[in-house]
């Protein structure tokens, strides 16, 4: 009995000089910050491929432009020519048919089949969230969803720690519409979420949303690196704009959309985004000339909106880096920014929101900048949103990562396409892709950024509601319903699509439409009538 003191004794020494040893070996060896780097993905809306500063615009967009600057843009960069299945590639890096989302968004009190189609991500996809947090990695989005109304499908169920934002598509910047059939949805994490009735606009929202996010996660001062996805809703119809930022474009498009395309076209060559070999499409024929538009339909109103609509994302976003700037991440944080299709040509006079004796921008106003605008926004091709010409799936790039990318004055010539958004980012952020899930599609693009390899001349595949479409070196075939012709283009030569040359290359045509059918019946594209 009086050895037992003594034992524990012995014992609480032994306890004490093993803390005490751990203590200083843990105050020689600080832990090694992570040296990978955060991930701040953001995503336009419905924004043409000529609509920033750097791209040739006439809007004001300095902190998009400061990216091109000190980091890289790219000429040729491909979305999927609409919104939701651009959300489904980027977020899962494979088409959009693979994860679900081939047509449509299914809504909220639907019961769609399962499949290519289905309208919402599936569970043989693992979105970029589900495979980062187990990496190591807080996972935020701000912003517009669109890949599953039901909230067994919101962020906060695919991978997301935190999310604040839309649900659903285009929306009010004011207020959400909650009437049938556009009913729309916001959300705080996987709580239902409704704006205040005064004092709101949905792109300052998801812009403080975000760096409220990082705000909160940068103040821990930890060394757990972060995702965040930044999905603006901006600059997409109802055109909605704060009256102080519409005033700095008044009077600006009082020349009209011929003379807004032929400025940005001269200057996006002065600038080196294009060269003389784009040439001008003629316009569509169901274009007036800007001197015999109908003047009651305001259509300076209407661009100057829409520019102001831009400007203010720009703005939210020099917040953003301001946050990570002040709070030192910004070095190593990687920035890519990129839009989800062409800019819109729809009129969305039918949808019978608009209040006609609002002013266009202003609460009560419903209204589209529609199909002339939207030419000029997709300044130099031809087509827009819903179509797999270049003006419907060509969208600026912008990578942007002091500690990784080396800024130059060149532009990144390669084709690209937003399937290789995900693995560039799961290499980087070093994470394990299992194998239980469909294989990716896309290539890690900053070995060629860097200029460490170069990227063959892949096959690249577009199909949505009757448009289909691919890419291979500098060979790329469209098609579209009822008759489904196929047309083929030198993109070397003839970069915006003029002049079909199936005719004289009839064995490249082929080819290339066998190796289309192929891709079309192994990822389940709807059988068409031709």
């Amino acid at each position: 009995m009086n050895r037992q003191p003594a034992f524990s004794n012995f014992f609480l020494l032994l306890l004490f000089t093993y803390l005490l040893l751990a203590c200083q070996s843990e105050k020689v060896q600080q832990p090694t910050p992570d040296p990978r780097p955060n991930i701040l993905l953001i995503m336009a809306d419905d924004m043409g491929y000529s609509d920033l500063g750097c791209y040739g615009s006439e809007i004001s967009t300095p902190n998009l432009d400061g990216l091109a600057t000190s980091g890289v843009a790219f000429r040729h960069f491909y979305n999927t020519a609409r919104c939701f299945p651009t959300r489904a590639s980027l977020l899962t890096g494979l088409y959009p048919h693979e994860a679900g989302v081939g047509a449509m968004v299914s809504s909220v009190n639907s019961d769609p089949k399962p499949g290519a189609y289905q309208g919402y991500l599936n569970d043989q996809c693992l979105t970029l969230a589900e495979l980062l947090r187990p990496a190591g990695y807080a996972t935020y989005m701000s912003g517009k969803w669109h890949v599953g109304e039901k909230p067994e499908y919101w962020p906060t169920k695919r991978g997301f720690d935190k999310y604040f934002g839309l649900i659903s598509g285009g929306s009010s910047y004011y207020e959400i519409v909650t009437d049938q059939p556009r009913v729309r949805q916001m959300a705080y994490n996987d709580q239902p979420w409704t704006p205040p009735k005064e004092g709101f606009y949905m792109t300052d929202a998801l812009s403080d949303s975000a760096s409220s996010f990082l705000l909160q996660h940068l103040s821990q001062k930890s060394d757990q690196p972060f995702f965040m996805y930044l999905a603006y809703t901006a600059p997409h119809w109802p055109l909605h704009a704060l009256p102080e930022d519409i005033a700095r474009y008044q009077g600006r498009y009082d020349g009209g959309w011929e003379t807004l395309q032929e400025e940005r076209y001269l200057r996006m060559q002065k600038e080196g985004m294009i060269d003389t070999s784009f040439q001008l499409p003629p316009w569509e024929e169901d274009i007036p000339e800007w001197n015999q538009r109908d003047t009651s339909l305001h259509w300076e109103r209407r661009m100057e909106v829409y520019a102001a609509m831009i400007d203010r994302m720009d703005q939210g976003l020099g917040r953003v880096f301001e946050t990570l700037q002040s709070n030192d991440a910004w070095e190593n944080t990687l920035v890519i920014f990129l839009s989800d299709n062409g800019g819109s040509p729809e009129n969305i006079t039918g949808r019978k929101l608009n209040d006609p004796d609002v002013e266009i921008g202003l609460p009560g106003s419903y209204a589209a900048y529609r199909k002339p605008w939207s030419i000029a926004s997709n300044t130099p091709f031809r087509r827009y949103k819903r179509h797999v010409e270049e003006g419907g799936i060509a969208s600026p790039l912008l990578m942007h990562w002091p500690k990784g990318i080396d800024a130059t004055d060149e532009r990144i010539d390669i084709y690209a396409h937003v399937v290789d958004i995900y693995p560039t980012i799961t290499e980087l952020a070093q994470a394990n892709y299992p194998d239980s899930v469909r294989s990716l599609r896309g290539t890690n693009l900053l070995p060629i950024v860097k200029g460490e390899a170069e990227l063959s001349s892949r096959p690249l595949f577009w199909e949505h509601i009757g448009h289909q479409a691919m890419r291979q070196g500098k060979w790329k075939i469209v098609s579209k319903a009822p008759a489904y012709q196929w047309s083929l283009y030198d993109m070397q030569q003839d970069p915006t699509e003029l002049n079909d040359v199936s005719a004289e290359f009839p064995k490249v045509l082929n080819q290339m439409s066998q190796t289309y059918e192929e891709w079309a019946e192994e990822v389940e594209v709807e059988k068409r009538a031709k």
